[in-house]
């Protein structure tokens, strides 16, 4: 149980201490895209994927054309769309690809990742820098001497600290598209699903 708090405990603090990241100016260009594009994309693997689906969801319910890339439905990307690309360390081979192909065919790219300077990052139009641990720190030389301080970043193992603040701040983002758009829960609620 002590590790399962602890655990907690590193996870909100990683969320906490996001904040510190955040611009304002990123984040108004963020809404922009999104409130401008045609269609907005939504891509990322493993459980970045499922804080991206998350996302698109509530794009959905905002009443935005949203779609899941790698989903049946999902059309072409076009100019006068966008992609939101997740990846924490912006090296991900299949999301680099994918924001390279949309990039190419004139969509806008948006990522959230830890590492700005990346693959990711240099195609972005726009990027979220959402701190939080991610694989690749698990080679990191620093790594050692992180646990030997009390560091004890092993308690939220890959990436589970960039996945969880990645979908705390989209659900953040969407708070603030509802205010930029006028829309209220109602609003939301009336396009949630009836079929469940």
């Amino acid at each position: 149980m002590e590790l399962m708090i602890s655990a907690i405990e590193a996870i909100l603090d990683n969320i906490r201490d996001a904040e510190e990241f955040l611009n304002e100016e990123d984040v108004a260009n963020f809404i922009e895209i999104i409130t401008t594009a045609e269609n907005i994309f939504v891509t990322g693997a493993g459980r970045s994927g499922l804080a991206a689906k998350a996302f698109a969801m509530r794009l959905m319910h905002l009443g935005l054309s949203s779609y899941v890339v790698g989903e049946t439905i999902s059309p072409a990307i076009n100019k006068g769309d966008c992609i939101l690309a997740i990846s924490g360390s912006g090296e991900t081979n299949t999301i680099v690809t994918t924001a390279q192909i949309s990039k190419k065919r004139g969509a806008k790219v948006l990522a959230l990742t830890s590492y700005p300077e990346s693959s990711l990052g240099q195609l972005a139009d726009e990027i979220i820098n959402v701190k939080g641990r991610t694989k690749v720190e698990v080679d990191d030389e620093n790594y050692l001497k992180r646990q030997i301080k009390g560091n004890y970043t092993s308690l939220t193992p890959l990436g589970t600290a960039f996945e969880l603040t990645a979908l705390v701040f989209l659900d953040g983002l969407v708070s603030e598209l509802m205010d930029a758009m006028g829309k209220t829960e109602e609003d939301l609620k009336n396009m949630h699903t009836v079929l469940e």
